[in-house]
C-alpha cells in the first residue's frame, strides 16, 4: 500500500489522490482499503472546495436543463411548482 497519508498541497497531489482513488474504487466500506478511500475523498473534496470552487447554477438554468434531461413540458411541472403563470417563470 503507498505511504501514509497528508494533506493534498498541489496539482501533483491531487493528481496522485485521484489516482489512487481509481485504484481503491469499489473498496468494501470497513476494510483498510475502505478507509483509505473515503480518507482520500475527504481530502480531495476538501481540496476541490477551496482550489477547483464551483459556483451555485442558476435556479431556473437548473430547471430548465433538468427539464431537457428529462424531456419535461411546463405543464409537468405544475403539480410541483403551481400554477401555469408560476411555472413560466421558469
Amino acid at each position: 500500500m503507498a505511504i501514509g497519508l497528508k494533506p493534498i498541497r498541489s496539482e501533483a497531489d491531487y493528481d496522485a489522490a485521484l489516482a489512487e482513488v481509481e485504484t481503491l474504487w469499489g473498496a468494501n466500506a470497513g476494510t483498510p482499503e475502505g478507509d483509505r478511500l473515503d480518507v482520500l475523498a475527504t481530502l480531495i473534496d476538501a481540496h476541490e472546495a477551496t482550489i477547483h470552487p464551483m459556483d451555485s447554477p442558476d435556479p431556473v438554468e437548473a430547471i430548465r436543463f433538468r427539464m431537457e434531461q428529462k424531456s419535461l413540458t411546463p405543464g409537468d411541472l405544475e403539480p410541483v411548482i403551481g400554477p401555469r403563470n408560476r411555472v413560466a417563470d421558469v
